[in-house]
């Protein structure tokens, strides 16, 4: 026990050194998270030293054979597939709008409020992201859907609501109406990754919270950057809540009662004897994680194709 609390405490003071001088303010939206394999902004090639740059607005990124994660408002991601190309159109807290030129994005509204309008372009229509949930925007296929959440299409009059297990065609000339969809269909590459980065972003939130567990540097609801996972997280402003893959997400003063997670000696290894959920450890397995017990921590297990959280 005794060398844990060295290691965390070294673990700490190396991490804080490490810290970009950017990091320290909070992240806007358009801010790269996340880059992998061949990525391009602006003619500039991109790597995992990218993070933290940002997508002003009329500029575009690309992703040729690789992926990126891009932080929209505080609590939303959207990820990129590879060959696929997205616009940032406004970048405000109050106003963002993106547009999908070309290829795929999957979106991860994790908590959004009604002052948000928050909106993505497809074809001719503009998609008004209403509600957590996921989002997939096919510009492939000129469709949009609707894995959970609420959403609402508009084009020139046309106003079509998405509720989720439902997808919209966008190509001209079809029929303008909501269609249910067979979710597991699309469980593809693309949705697996965004749910392991989902389970990353939530690892990285317990270990975040707890740095702020006395309110010291905690400005509320946002991004916060953490070091040993080289990318902003997002902490809420109070309780927890679990996302829409079912991964729990800690304020600061809910944290003390979740796992504990850092990296040492090429592996996970939890300190102040806390036993972390296998869901944290592996992201997934295939789609199913054993349950942990935690005192009255929140405990983890598959339940239809994603993870959701309950009281063991």
């Amino acid at each position: 026990m005794r060398r844990s609390k060295v290691i965390l405490v070294a673990g700490m003071f190396l991490a804080a050194l490490s810290t970009p001088v950017w990091a320290v303010t909070p992240a806007r939206p358009g801010t790269v998270n996340y880059i992998e394999g061949q990525v391009a902004m602006g003619g500039q090639s991109l790597d995992a030293k990218s993070t933290g740059m940002e997508l002003g607005e009329g500029q575009s990124i690309t992703t040729l054979t690789g992926k990126a994660e891009i932080l929209l408002t505080p609590g939303v991601f959207l990820r990129l597939d590879p060959n696929s190309s997205l616009k940032m159109v406004t970048a405000g807290l109050t106003d963002t709008e993106v547009q999908l030129e070309q290829g795929r994005a999957m979106v991860e509204v994790d908590q959004i409020f009604p002052e948000n309008h928050l909106r993505v372009i497809e074809s001719s229509f503009e998609i008004d992201l209403q509600k957590k949930g996921v989002y997939d925007f096919d510009a492939a296929r000129n469709q949009v859907r609707v894995f959970d959440g609420e959403a609402l299409a508009t084009d020139n009059g046309h106003r079509v609501e998405l509720k989720g297990g439902h997808e919209l065609n966008l190509a001209m000339g079809a029929d303008v109406k909501a269609h249910g969809f067979d979710k597991k269909a699309f469980e593809d590459d693309l949705y697996s990754w965004s749910r392991l980065r989902s389970s990353y972003m939530a690892e990285a939130n317990i270990s975040q919270a707890r740095v702020y567990v006395r309110g010291a540097g905690f400005f509320g609801a946002g991004w916060y950057w953490n070091s040993w996972y080289g990318a902003y997280t997002f902490i809420p402003g109070d309780g927890f809540f679990y996302n829409p893959f079912g991964w729990g997400f800690y304020s600061p003063w809910f944290v003390y009662r979740a796992p504990f997670f850092g990296f040492y000696g090429g592996g996970y290894r939890t300190f102040v004897n806390y036993a972390p959920p296998a869901a944290f450890i592996a992201g997934y397995r295939g789609g199913v994680a054993v349950p942990a017990r935690i005192g009255t921590a929140p405990a983890f297990h598959s339940m239809g194709g994603g993870f959701r959280g309950g009281r063991r």
